[in-house]
């Protein structure tokens, strides 16, 4: 019974051990996280105290483990195309998240720090040349204004 208890109690240490390993190897990476964002705060166009302030709130959510991840921004910007409703728009929108497709064209300019990312597709779309039989509109013509007559002077 003494050996078996102690067995128990050295595999409850050495697995005390590793876990606690884990979590210094852990507080260590996000350390050091925090550190390399600090040293990028005062060189951006983002507030210093700003930015120290979401240093700080970075660390306290990477020890809750709420930061699992960066996030998949291509995922989520063609989650939000997948809301417009009509097929087009819909292509549209997905052609400028991945680039351009086909007859489209995208490209992307700015920053987030710049103020903002602009978007911007161009679609080139072949239009048929007319057949002979096929004229062009005739013109509108507008009527002329009338010539307004002269008052005639006051003596």
């Amino acid at each position: 019974m003494k050996s078996n208890t102690r067995s128990i109690v050295l595999a409850l240490l050495a697995v005390g051990g590793m876990a606690t390993a884990g979590i210094a190897s852990a507080q260590g990476s996000r350390g050091s996280t925090y550190q390399q964002e600090l040293a990028v705060c005062g060189h951006n166009q983002q507030d210093r105290a700003a930015c120290i302030r979401e240093a700080g709130a970075a660390r306290q959510e990477a020890a809750r483990g709420g930061l699992t991840g960066a996030p998949d921004y291509r995922a989520n910007a063609l989650a939000r195309c997948g809301l417009q409703q009509s097929p087009g728009d819909r292509r549209d929108c997905e052609a400028r998240v991945l680039g351009g497709a086909g007859n489209t064209s995208a490209s992307v300019e700015g920053s987030v720090m710049g103020g903002g990312v602009i978007r911007e597709s161009v679609t080139t779309i072949v239009m048929p040349a007319p057949t002979p039989m096929e004229r062009a509109p005739e013109p509108i013509m507008a009527p002329r204004p009338m010539p307004m007559p002269m008052p005639a002077p006051i003596r």
